[in-house]
């Protein structure tokens, strides 16, 4: 994490929230057994890596499906320090998870996080500049997802697996993008698509 050059406080208010991870998993099964064994690496890193590639200045963010807070509760906390202006937006339609994020926005204090229990789909007139995804669908669901929440001129930003190239190829035939593949730091065979100008083919 010191990639990032996070401050202590910031750190401590991840540390936080992976200590919540351990103990609400007991309760709930917010992660896959697997990974919670290497989960600062495989969720929090994995997460970080996403906060240098926002745009500067973005000011609303939207996370799609953010299950145990990753990507969009690591965003927040990062952007808490940073960029406190950034207000991020958890989207995540199951209630025992969005307890869970409650729960973590009242550990860290931070005041930038908004949390809807909603299906991506029921959310009504709101736009955002950013939105993540992280493990939610594959690449042309997630635009489908993604495209009546963006504003103009909006940035998307997903993490994405070995299959990336596949996914782009078949997210191709319905949407037109641009996008750069950035290599992960927590897998060398994935990359995180940072992914502008999304419209739909024939229009």
């Amino acid at each position: 994490m010191t990639t990032y050059h996070v401050s202590r406080e910031t750190l401590d208010r991840l540390k936080l929230c992976h200590q919540s991870l351990s103990e609400w998993q007991n309760k709930f099964n917010l992660v896959s057994k697997n990974s919670l064994k290497d989960a600062w690496n495989r969720h929090f890193v994995d997460s970080a890596q996403l906060y240098p590639l926002l745009p500067h200045g973005a000011r609303s963010l939207a996370d799609l499906g953010s299950g145990a807070g990753f990507p969009g509760m690591v965003l927040a906390v990062m952007a808490a320090e940073k960029t406190p202006y950034l207000k991020v937006t958890l989207i995540e339609s199951i209630g025992k998870k969005t307890l869970y994020l409650n729960h973590l926005k009242e550990i860290t204090g931070c005041t930038n996080v908004e949390i809807l229990n909603k299906r991506i789909e029921d959310i009504d007139n709101r736009r955002f500049e950013v939105i993540t995804a992280r493990a939610v669908t594959a690449l042309s669901d997630l635009l489908a997802y993604s495209f009546p929440l963006l504003k103009k001129n909006g940035v998307c930003v997903f993490p994405k697996g070995r299959s990336f190239r596949e996914e782009i190829e078949n997210a191709q035939k319905k949407w037109n993008f641009q996008y750069n593949a950035v290599p992960s730091v927590t897998d060398e065979e994935s990359v995180v698509l940072v992914i502008r100008n999304l419209t739909r083919k024939g229009r």
